[in-house]
């Protein structure tokens, strides 16, 4: 009796399905569904767009804008991550959120450096200047809840995992940090669109719609260089997320009610984020301090060990 030796075989791979071929556009398309699904009532209320006759409580507007950040970043980035890298990767990607060891000139950009860079981009703008009004203490007082409700409910705790969690990694493999970032940020740019008319946002002009595409790449890229040097940390893109939203919102505008903010509430982020973006893509010759950058090396090796564990 002859047998026969599979040991020199050649070992077929097991067929991917089409989200772990497709991984990003996988993401984006369940990114912008799920989110669009949850925001459409409110686009068609009587609130936003007023083509359906029924009208929305404010609470439910607030609670399904926020569920809308979770039920689309998030929830795609944790599918998507356990498709192409299964459970360990997903628990790669719970430690990111608590990755706080990243530097603490990096907490004090976020936390100080935002702020400043959005008033020097208001005080250039004609006008805002002389329309200073000072801080009041209880809106000095009132920051820090408004932070964090921010950061829990406007978008930073929701969108991160998937915009840097799951996307900014494998766009930056594929597409390198300048052109991955720039793809990302129109993308995270687009997405927000139904949000223009909800009846709760900045008005759906074509003026403040490209307006917003440019700043929010421009954010992108000045995220993907504070991302990169603190190794991919979620937590501190969630920190700046939140800093942005939260200054722009409720401190900017009340420093500066000039008129022409009114129309164009846009300008003074659009002015400071895009010289900064230049500034960094400048200095870093469009690196964006990828050198610094390591998570992938880890997790393809968690993975390699996984595959030998398993034979």
């Amino acid at each position: 009796m002859t047998t026969v030796d599979n040991a020199d075989q050649p070992v077929r791979e097991a067929p991917r399905g089409v989200l772990a071929r497709h991984p990003l556009i996988s993401f984006f398309v369940m990114a912008y569904a799920f989110a669009w699904l949850v925001e459409l009532p409110v686009v068609l209320s009587e609130t936003g767009t007023g083509l359906l006759p029924y009208t929305l409580p404010k609470p439910v507007i607030a609670l399904s804008l926020a569920a809308a950040t979770y039920l689309g970043p998030t929830v795609s980035a944790f599918i998507m991550t356990g498709v192409t890298e299964g459970r360990a990767g997903i628990r790669r990607l719970l430690r990111r959120y608590v990755q706080w060891r990243v530097g603490v000139q990096w907490y004090l950009f976020v936390l100080v450096g935002i702020p400043i860079i959005i008033l020097l981009g208001a005080i250039v703008v004609p006008g805002v200047l002389a329309s200073f009004e000072p801080l009041t203490l209880s809106l000095i007082l009132a920051y820090p809840l408004a932070f964090v409700t921010t950061l829990l409910l406007g978008g930073p705790l929701g969108e991160e995992p998937g915009w840097r969690g799951f996307a900014l990694p494998r766009l930056q493999r594929r597409n390198g940090p300048l052109l991955g970032s720039v793809i990302l940020g129109v993308l995270w740019a687009l997405w927000h669109l139904p949000l223009f008319w909800t009846g709760v946002w900045t008005p759906p002009t074509i003026p403040n719609i490209l307006m917003f595409i440019v700043m929010i790449t421009a954010l992108t890229i000045i995220m993907t260089w504070v991302f990169n040097h603190a190794n991919g940390s979620l937590l501190i893109t969630m920190l700046m997320h939140a800093s942005f939203n939260t200054f722009a919102n409720k401190v900017e505008a009340p420093l500066f009610p000039a008129p022409i903010l009114n129309e164009f509430g846009l300008l003074p982020v659009l002015i400071g984020f895009t010289a900064t973006a230049l500034v960094l893509i400048a200095v870093t010759r469009g690196r964006l301090g990828y050198e610094h950058y390591h998570p992938e090396e880890i997790a393809d090796a968690g993975s390699r060990r996984e595959v030998q564990q398993s034979e």
